[in-house]
């Protein structure tokens, strides 16, 4: 029997999400999101783009918009108010400095404790290849994270207020191929994540067959990690420890 992974520390207060488009999240993320909003920890949303270019019968103009409204309706449905978004330009999100600029801008704003974002790999869980922006983000949000604590990369920020922060702990990427901790969402969680996935019906509809039922996917998703963390529902990530927790492993 294979040894069971272990759930992702608790023991916190204060998470940003970090992805490319409106619905990245409500994935499975948004579940565990869930269960942490009602523990009573603060979460906030940080999207790159607006999904603008997801939707092929709705022009980008609109569909920006429209987009943006159901991201904030689906971050309700789990306890999150505060969703912010940048500029960038869906589907051909860049790496590089601007990127991982403006991710550390909003990292020493809020000074999280963990971040959540999306896997970064080529292949992602199932096998699945990964989408370009996705990759782009994740990766930026991982920089980023180590980016955030040092003062002398992008000095700019320090003139806009933003003095560095060094506190992130872990950093967590949802639908990684070989995931390393697990989130419990049995139950409550789990039904608020899939009524937040729910909110994006009119992003949904544009998907045509390729489209998801919000609590058929989300549900067949979670029970399949599950058993990896020993619950019946979980959803799991591929965590980055950027703090020793106790003394360093060498003393």
């Amino acid at each position: 029997m294979e040894e069971l992974l272990p759930a992702l520390p608790e023991d916190w207060d204060r998470c940003l999400a970090v992805a490319a488009h409106p619905d990245d999240i409500e994935y499975g993320t948004a579940s565990a999101i869930a269960r942490w909003t009602a523990q009573g920890k603060q979460v906030t949303y940080l999207l790159a783009t607006r999904g603008e270019a997801g939707i092929d019968a709705v022009h980008p103009d609109e569909a920006g918009p429209l987009r943006e409204r159901e991201q904030r309706a689906a971050a309700r449905e789990v306890g999150v108010d505060v969703v912010e978004f940048l500029a960038h330009r869906d589907g051909v999100v860049e790496y590089g400095p601007d990127l991982r600029r403006d991710i550390v801008r909003a990292i020493r704003r809020h000074r999280p404790d963990v971040i959540v974002s999306g896997a970064f790999d080529i292949r992602m869980v199932g096998g699945m290849t990964n989408q370009a922006d996705h990759r782009a983000v994740g990766l930026a949000t991982l920089d980023a994270a180590r980016d955030a604590g040092n003062r002398w990369i992008f000095t700019e920020l320090a003139d806009e207020g933003l003095s560095p922060w060094d506190g992130v702990r872990y950093v967590c990427f949802a639908g990684a191929e070989r995931p390393t901790h697990g989130v419990d969402v049995t139950g409550e969680p789990l039904r608020r994540g899939i009524a937040s996935l729910a909110a994006h019906a009119e992003y949904t509809k544009g998907l045509g067959v390729a489209g998801p039922e919000p609590g058929p996917f989300l549900t067949w998703a979670a029970r399949l990690g599950g058993p990896a963390l020993g619950v019946a529902e979980a959803v799991l990530f591929d965590v980055h420890a950027l703090r020793f927790e106790g003394p360093p492993p060498w003393l």
